[in-house]
């Protein structure tokens, strides 16, 4: 199926937060799942399900205070007033796809392949809400064109739908084509201090 045909449906920084999750699928799974969970109260929810929130909401977190990003996001603010963070999120999905080979010994599509196949043994404790956006994520396979300036393109443009005012997202990629030496630069930069943060303990 191709992007046009597949219907978009983008959040940010998905493949980040799976990469994160340190290959342990149900974990994966519980941290997508932390776009979902409200509130601070979740213990109601297996185990594993509240370390996925709880890793999302660090990885969140994380990228939103870390210098590098933050000054990253104020530079953007005059092309990309108010949605500078959402396309910071969208740059460095692209870049970690289209560098995946540098930070994942699993082909990038094998990767996404296992993680689409992968059967929870949680199904009965997550909402319809998510089991639904699971069933789009699999079937369209957004995350495959990630890679691509078109699967970025695309990705700025099903966010900015989602946005409730008109913003400048959807040229997002072409603000990326002009300053992508320096995104580039930051995300490398912030992938070696995340990797330590989120993979080394």
């Amino acid at each position: 199926m191709s992007p046009a045909s597949a219907g978009f449906f983008f959040t940010m920084n998905f493949l980040g937060h799976l990469y994160f999750s340190g290959n342990d699928k149900e974990l994966m799974l519980a941290n997508l799942f932390g776009d979902f969970a409200r509130g601070s109260k979740h213990e109601h929810f297996p185990e594993v399900i509240q370390q996925g929130i709880k890793l999302h909401r660090r990885i969140d977190f994380y990228i939103d205070n870390h210098p590098l990003v933050k000054e990253l996001k104020f530079d953007l603010m005059s092309e990309l007033p108010k949605v500078g963070p959402v396309a910071v999120d969208l740059f460095f999905d692209h870049l970690l796809a289209r560098n995946w080979e540098h930070f994942h010994s699993t082909e990038y599509t094998n990767f996404l392949d296992d993680f689409y196949t992968h059967e929870t043994d949680f199904l009965e404790h997550y909402p319809d809400t998510f089991i639904e956006f699971m069933h789009k994520l699999r079937t369209h396979q957004w995350m495959n064109h990630y890679p691509t300036k078109y699967g970025l393109m695309k990705s700025c443009e099903g966010v900015a739908k989602r946005i409730s005012f008109e913003t400048k997202l959807p040229i997002a990629h072409l603000v990326f084509d002009q300053k992508e030496k320096q995104i580039e630069d930051v995300f490398h930069r912030f992938m070696f201090d995340a990797k330590n943060e989120f993979l080394t303990q």
